[in-house]
């Protein structure tokens, strides 16, 4: 299992995992275990949580009967143990107490576990000896990372059985027209979906929920449905030819299909800018990112991070702001998510990133479909563009030259366009966003700097747009 940021020493000098948000949710063994475990995911229905140094957390879960579960989970194992009736591995108790852990660790009293706690941890482990085996949590590291190789051949072959599942149902769909899928209703995407999701899919998942928007969203929604059922047949067939793909393509397919992944590059140090940073609610699930560029690397580099049932997530950093910090990239194409280390000093405001002109911006995003052919977006920052009005929308054009990109429609309903707008006041700005196939979407702008006397100029502020 994945360590997140946070690990805690064990008393053999070995890092104890503490797992994150999204990769205790990618322990879940079907989407309504997940749904049921994020609503346990917080301190209300808890008490006597605790944690030892040796990698088990444990706590009572008031349920509907007087008596509360008892729930205990060794994250050396993994393995679970719980008193309430489910029949699922791990139960929902079991989730929801990983998931306290994940996103409230001031929760958890360290120390030695509960009498109840103690007498199931003792046993696995010393069943584990009597096999011969390493004990969790001991000095030996094969036993744990044989079990991790193996739960990953499992679910691997789970997650191919299911991306051959789903491109006989694509054929299918094919073969019986797609303009006749609006007759089917949105029953029909929702069981193929949740299909994925038992095959620990969720990024198939989540494409195929994609799919099910798109029917009879408006003109034209056959063509948008054959090009995303495209998009989704070429994910299955790298899945399943993953061994011959390059490294970083391979990895970026494991991705695409929901696997998790640890950051494993070589760190970087750099002045990162925060360009922005905005959240993505999912359900109870809420997705943090933050957008930082690299004034001497000239990376720009994506921070993700989650929040539980309803809890904004720990990590913030101020737009506008420059960190000296390491980022270690995680795999795959383009290498953008990366997970930040250790900061050097304090916290400094800074001007505007360099950007690039508006007629470049597409051949960028073309640039990284090559890495990444699933990508909807590609980050840019544009300079010296005004927002107008256009036909069907409003898009940003080239102060400088006669080129204009169209503004996303995700983009037109939000009140960061009217911000826009009133910044620039038909002058130029700095702009940073994202550019894909359905156009610029604006994250941030900075104003435009005031010349002084003696022709200094001063650099002006950030705005957010989202």
């Amino acid at each position: 299992m994945l360590l997140s940021h946070g690990g805690e020493p064990s008393p053999t000098g070995g890092p104890v995992a503490r797992w994150s948000v999204e990769q205790v949710l990618a322990l879940a063994p079907d989407d309504a275990s997940r749904k049921a475990g994020t609503r346990l995911g917080a301190a209300g229905p808890w008490t006597d949580t605790g944690r030892d140094g040796t990698g088990a957390v444990w706590g009572l879960c008031k349920g509907s009967g007087s008596t509360p579960y008892r729930t205990v989970v060794d994250t050396t194992g993994p393995a679970y143990s719980c008193s309430c009736p489910s029949r699922k591995f791990p139960c929902k108790h079991a989730l929801g107490l990983l998931l306290l852990r994940a996103s409230d660790d001031a929760a958890f009293r360290p120390g030695e576990p509960a009498d109840w706690a103690s007498a199931w941890i003792e046993g696995r482990r010393g069943r584990a000896a009597e096999k011969g085996g390493p004990a969790p949590g001991g000095d030996a590291a094969r036993g744990p990372a044989d079990a991790a190789r193996k739960r990953a051949e499992r679910r691997a072959e789970r997650v191919t059985v299911g991306a051959q599942e789903l491109e006989q149902r694509l054929g299918d769909l094919l073969r019986g027209g797609l303009a006749a899928t609006d007759r089917s209703g949105y029953g029909l995407w929702e069981e193929t979906a949740a299909r994925m999701v038992d095959a620990q899919a969720p990024g198939l998942a989540a494409r195929v929920r994609e799919l099910g928007a798109i029917t009879g969203s408006g003109p034209g929604w056959p063509v948008r449905l054959l090009e995303e059922c495209g998009l989704l047949h070429l994910l299955d067939t790298a899945w399943l030819g993953r061994e011959r793909l390059p490294d970083p393509l391979a990895a970026t397919v494991r991705t695409r299909v929901g696997l998790p992944v640890s950051a494993e590059g070589a760190p970087v140090r750099d002045s990162w800018l925060v360009l922005a940073q905005y959240d993505t609610p999912d359900g109870k699930i809420v997705a943090r990112r933050i957008w930082l560029y690299g004034r001497e690397s000239g990376r720009t580099a994506l921070l993700l991070s989650f929040g539980a049932a309803g809890r904004s997530p720990a990590q913030a950093l101020p737009v506008g702001a420059t960190i000296d910090a390491e980022l270690t990239p995680y795999p795959g194409g383009g290498q953008l998510r990366a997970e930040l280390g250790e900061q050097f000093g304090a916290m400094t405001p800074s001007g505007p990133p360099p950007g690039i002109a508006a007629a470049a911006a597409p051949a960028v995003y073309g640039n990284a479909l090559r890495e990444d052919p699933w990508l909807d977006a590609w980050p840019v920052t544009l300079r010296d563009v005004i927002p107008v009005p256009a036909k069907d929308g409003w898009q940003v054009a080239d102060a400088h030259a006669d080129s204009a990109l169209p503004i996303a429609p995700a983009a037109l309903s939000r009140p960061g366009l009217w911000k826009l707008v009133a910044l620039s006041g038909g002058g130029p700005v700095t702009v940073f966003g994202e550019i894909g196939h359905r156009g610029f979407d604006p994250f941030a702008a900075w104003e435009p700097g005031e010349t002084e006397e003696g022709g200094r100029t001063t650099v002006g502020s950030v705005v957010q747009l989202v």
